[in-house]
């Protein structure tokens, strides 16, 4: 719709949403008052129409589904190089070798009700051709993040029904790395090992093992650098060592590298000049394009040189837009705001392949990024406020990543997302 309408069209819509949530904030109601209607029992196929993917690639996708369970799926027209978990309704396997268009017939059934619906797979260059859906830890657990959290959250993205919605990337941010002058026991020692491949910290025991239990869900699993010698939270990154972090990242069987500007910016002369900014994400970029599997490849440098401009270019998937969205104050209305009118002018450069994004849905219980320390809270947001955010990220076709707790959360927050 905001195709034929132009650009004019979404600020408007988003112009709405924005004001119809205050005006709901100002009626006074509260997080009980959860206005999303309850999935029926019978089948009905969620996600999307279409899904890219590169030939000859490991294939991983959980049919999006909601309805009660036991439920099974069948799919028409399956290549042989897949298979179908019938009761999970997980597809797995390689993709053809052919670039070109398959298209299924996925068809769900319960004592309910049966359904059925298109999906059809695009082996070609482009991944992303939906924006894509998950959890990031960051809001949450920011330093502290363990290997514990990040497969509780895969749990925790099955049993709310999360998954059943399209909800797929699980996300850890950062701080799995070691920690440089750290005097934490489970951040200290070697960052490397003598062939130079990054090593996680204590937290972290075994990247490979915890891939392996997201995917066993049917879900993805994200991690994430830094083109600097250092994160944000100072932990070890990329810098000098692309390469090896590129093939690292496919071999211990991560979907998605969101890759932070961070310290690189002390390395830049100019921080205006587009080649220079350009120059750490075409590197990593084109690594991760010659790995052995699809990884997404998501930009985080808040919209530095017009990224949106360039992103497709340097095979991102997704580009920051903004700053972080935790940390901007809003006057008359909540920060995200903000946030989400900048990224709506820039609808024209968004579409199949490449999204703007103006970070993540901090609703639900999330940490303060200026009191780390103090833990997640409750949202301060009404449950208005609650729902013009999630629905200005879904009108501006942006990547929905929720950042809250995914450990009992309320109802509300689960009826939302």
């Amino acid at each position: 719709m905001f195709r034929i309408l132009g650009r004019p069209a979404v600020i408007l819509y988003v112009t709405l949403i924005a004001f119809a949530g205050a005006a709901l904030s100002l009626s006074g109601q509260g997080l009980t008052d959860i206005r999303t209607p309850k999935a029926s029992e019978a089948p009905h196929l969620n996600g999307p129409a279409v899904y890219g993917a590169r030939t000859g690639h490991p294939f991983l996708y959980r049919i999006p589904c909601t309805g009660a369970r036991p439920m099974q799926f069948s799919v028409k027209g399956l290549p042989k190089s897949m298979v179908l978990d019938r009761s999970t309704g997980i597809i797995s396997g390689t993709t053809p070798e052919a670039q070109g268009s398959y298209p299924l017939m996925i068809e769900a059934s319960n004592p309910h009700g049966r359904t059925r619906r298109e999906l059809k797979i695009v082996v070609g260059e482009k991944l992303g051709l939906t924006p894509q859906m998950g959890w990031n830890d960051w809001y949450t657990h920011y330093t502290s993040i363990t290997d514990k959290h990040i497969r509780e959250a895969a749990d925790a993205m099955i049993a709310s029904g999360m998954a059943d919605y399209g909800y797929q990337f699980v996300d850890i941010d950062d701080a799995w790395e070691k920690k440089p002058g750290s005097d934490i026991a489970e951040l200290k020692g070697p960052a490397r090992d003598d062939s130079g491949n990054i090593l996680p910290n204590g937290r972290f025991p075994d990247m490979k093992s915890l891939t392996d239990y997201i995917h066993a869900r049917g879900l993805k699993a994200g991690i994430y650098s830094s083109p600097g010698p250092l994160t944000c939270g100072g932990f070890t990154a990329s810098y000098g060592h692309e390469a090896a972090d590129a093939a690292q990242i496919s071999s211990w069987g991560f979907d998605l590298l969101k890759y932070d500007l961070c310290s690189y910016r002390k390395l830049m002369k100019d921080m205006k000049s587009v080649p220079e900014l350009q120059e750490p994400y075409t590197k990593m970029g084109t690594l991760i394009r010659n790995q052995n599997r699809d990884i997404v490849f998501n930009l985080c440098q808040y919209g530095w040189g017009d990224v949106w401009k360039w992103g497709k270019d340097v095979n991102a998937s997704s580009w920051r837009t903004t700053g972080d969205v935790g940390a901007m104050k809003g006057d008359a209305l909540p920060g995200f705001y903000k946030a989400g009118f900048a990224n709506a002018s820039l609808d024209a450069f968004a579409g199949p392949g490449g999204w703007n994004d103006p970070d993540y849905l901090i609703i639900g219980a999330a940490g303060d990024p200026h009191n780390l320390a103090a833990g997640p809270q409750l949202t301060r947001l009404t449950a208005g406020e609650q729902y013009s955010y999630r629905s200005m990220w879904v009108l501006m076709w942006s990547p929905r990543l929720f950042s809250g707790e995914m450990a009992g959360v309320d109802a509300f927050t689960w009826e939302s997302l």
